[in-house]
């Protein structure tokens, strides 16, 4: 049949393409045919977001948190609430930057500059003239895997931006007195006398036949569901596996030392005085001229008293940081000071003072008062830390070879870990009872939510086959299969008679527990005296100092108006039983320290700006009628972990 097709080729372009143009007129063509457009996401102020423009945006951010965090789990980065993050972020980025147009919030260039300096590590490339290192700075932003020209414009739109919500976070303010009117509540102290009625108490006075035990485990089954299990292989390969294998011999050991003796032992250093007469390199001539003849002179003077340098330069030293020291700066080894200074330092011997030197700060006249010479230790003591060197860069080259091999024999031998074990002599670890969701004691690869998903795929789990090769964490990857399989079940009555028994008694306690509880408070509530000895001695509570009672008992206790006091209340506290509690009165807390209110209120300042931000941002969503045209993903409680 094709070679027929093959023979009469334009004959079947003629037929393909009656039959498909005719198509085309009755049914339409999507505008999106032949434009390739995406579909639209969000809208925000009459422009697009595309899903190409989502999908992007969101493998850039999850490039950078990969990059920021290696062992990161994928999983995490690709869910729908993390895509769905990424696409509010671009909405809100949009929504902010149709603002600062506008509102005309664009920055000046003098803006710019001050922003930029103000970055501490863009300020120390600043020189002494104040002029800008500026192939340093190419290679500071590179870092960033930007221009100069890409990071000034980024530093433009975040300036922009921040004006717009700095209109509303800048202005933000509380008094003293409106904060402590506000957050007193939360710091209130209330006095109270309670009665605890616990189901343990009324365990013993509970009594079930089987025929209840049997409605019981009936109607609740799914407490008696026991989860899939399985007992697994696994081989894991790391750096250290593959540096276990690597033998470094004698001769590479020493090479080695040969060629980098230098890097194992102490550089020179020598200490040295300086005397510091200031001047730019871009200074007038005149100046520069005048500051050497003023250096001369020095030189001049020192050379008939050498032992008053430390004198000499205290009183004329225009360098602030040495000049009240003596001119002392200390040792330091080459590369710590501008080569015309090293080059001078390094050719004197002990105790000479240099001829003027010329840099690019001024003229200097040098003393060199110390000198550490080079220290180089022997093979023998460091043969240990080459032998490591060695072999940690010897796995690191070697990784990436067996890695092929590990990922190529777990597919290839996929009904066995055994070969690559044997092959790659990796052990061959075991794990019995792994369920397919992850909890807080699981530990080593098998934690990793990644490696557990692929073991309880549906290949894995029917065909018992390897895993692929999965990458759990910097240059380490895991293979692991499943030797025996159990699927969930729900136990039989008999298996689960004694659980549901107890889950019985402890559900009658309870009831019990709330029954007694709910009696006595309608008859301490007629007549407080009957109370008698069953409420507790007296006890202060509040949010802050609950005093060993139930965070819910507090909360109800405090939420209670104070101008109907005293009062009783009741709170079911669930398998904790019931308790019954009268609130007598409200214990005036003593005023705060003066830091603890000023923190206070400075909490409360922060707690009123992000409400006022975020109300204020919304209202930017309707000003500019920012929409989300996908709808926010749905957390699947079976989806979460633990």
């Amino acid at each position: 049949m094709f070679e027929s097709i093959r023979k009469h080729s334009k004959i079947a372009m003629l037929v393909m393409f009656l039959l498909i143009i005719p198509s085309f007129v009755l049914v339409g063509i999507d505008s999106q045919y032949f434009s390739g457009s995406s579909p639209v996401v969000a809208r925000v102020d009459g422009q697009d977001i595309t899903q190409a423009e989502w999908d992007n945006a969101h493998r850039v951010e999850s490039d950078r948190l990969r990059a920021q965090q290696p062992g990161i789990d994928g999983a995490l980065l690709d869910s729908p609430q993390a895509r769905y993050a990424t696409l509010e972020r671009m909405v809100r980025d949009r929504v902010l930057q149709s603002a600062a147009n506008k509102f005309h919030l664009q920055p000046s260039n003098a803006r710019l500059a001050s922003a930029l300096q103000e970055i501490p590590e863009i300020a120390a490339l600043r020189r002494p003239d104040g002029s800008l290192d500026a192939e340093a700075y190419r290679k500071l932003v590179a870092t960033q895997g930007l221009t100069p020209e890409g990071f000034e414009s980024r530093m433009r739109y975040d300036l922009a931006v921040n004006q717009v919500l700095g209109a509303v976070v800048n202005t933000s303010f509380a008094t003293p007195a409106l904060a402590e009117v506000t957050l007193s509540p939360l710091f209130q102290q209330r006095e109270i006398r309670v009665a605890h009625f616990k189901p343990g108490e009324y365990a013993s006075k509970v009594q079930v036949t089987e025929a209840e035990i049997e409605t019981y485990y009936k109607a609740h089954a799914e407490q008696f569901r026991e989860p899939e299990r399985a007992d697994v292989q696994y081989v894991v390969l790391d750096l250290d596996a593959v540096r276990s294998g690597i033998s470094v011999n004698e001769d590479e050991l020493k090479t080695y030392y040969k060629e980098n003796a230098a890097q194992f032992g102490d550089k020179e250093e020598r200490r040295a005085s300086h005397i510091l007469i200031a001047a730019a390199k871009d200074a007038p001539a005149e100046q520069r001229a005048a500051a050497k003849s003023r250096a001369d002179e020095l030189l001049a003077q020192l050379r008939k008293a050498p032992d008053a340098f430390a004198d000499v330069a205290r009183k004329n030293s225009q360098d602030t940081g040495s000049a009240s020291q003596g001119g002392d700066l200390g040792f330091f080894a080459r590369g710590a000071m501008v080569k015309p200074f090293e080059d001078a330092a390094f050719g004197l011997e002990k105790n000479e003072i240099s001829k003027v030197i010329e840099s690019d700060f001024g003229y200097h006249i040098i003393k060199l008062t110390d000198i550490k010479p080079a220290r180089i230790p022997s093979f023998e003591d460091k043969r240990a830390d080459i032998e490591d060197q060695l072999r940690q860069q010897q796995s690191q080259r070697k990784f990436a070879e067996i890695a092929e091999t590990f990922t190529n024999m777990v597919y290839e031998q996929s009904d066995s870990l055994s070969p690559v074990a044997d092959k790659l002599k990796l052990k061959l670890h075991t794990a019995t009872g792994v369920t397919r969701e992850l909890s807080a004691q699981d530990q080593g690869v098998l934690a990793n939510a990644k490696l557990r998903a692929a073991l309880f795929s549906r290949d894995s789990v029917e065909s018992k086959r390897n895993t692929e090769a999965i990458e759990v964490g910097p240059s380490q990857l895991a293979s692991a299969r499943i030797t025996r399989y159990t699927p969930a079940r729900i136990l039989s009555f008999e298996e689960a008679h004694d659980k549901a028994k107890a889950l019985l008694v402890a559900r009658k306690s309870q009831e019990a527990a709330r029954d007694e509880g709910q009696t006595k408070l309608a008859q301490w509530s007629k007549n407080p005296e009957s109370s008698g000895k069953a409420l507790s001695a007296t006890v202060v509570v509040s949010r802050q100092e609950p005093n060993n009672q139930p965070r819910a008992l507090v909360e109800k206790v405090l939420s209670e108006d104070p101008a109907h006091l005293p009062r009783w209340v009741s709170v079911d506290l669930g398998t904790q039983g019931y308790a019954v509690a009268l609130i007598t009165h409200i214990v005036e807390a003593p005023p705060p320290a003066e830091a603890i209110a000023a923190q206070r209120n400075e909490q409360y300042v922060q707690w009123l700006t992000k409400v006022e931000a975020f109300a204020y941002y919304e209202w930017l969503k309707q000003r500019f009628k920012a929409q989300i045209k996908v709808p926010r993903p749905v957390i699947d409680p079976a989806d979460t972990v633990g």
